[in-house]
């Protein structure tokens, strides 16, 4: 994974934390805004979310900032 999203997903992942707790659940889709500005990226997210790790459409913030970490 690019280190630029690895760190996007570690921002959006505190921030989150930070605004609704512990318990708060993601999509990949939190990590881009609405506009698909950057569609390789995007598509980088989905592959590592959905094939590499089969995680389900929502997921806890702290599960996802988590195994970016174990990663870097």
């Amino acid at each position: 994974m690019q280190k630029c999203l690895q760190e996007k997903i570690i921002e959006v992942c505190d921030k989150k934390i930070a605004q609704k707790g512990t318990k708060v659940g993601l999509s990949f889709y939190a990590f881009f805004a609405n506009k698909n500005d950057d569609p390789v990226l995007l598509m980088e997210a989905a592959t590592w979310w959905i094939s590499i790790h089969n995680l389900d459409h929502f997921e806890k913030a702290l599960k996802i900032k988590a195994l970016v970490m174990a990663e870097q």
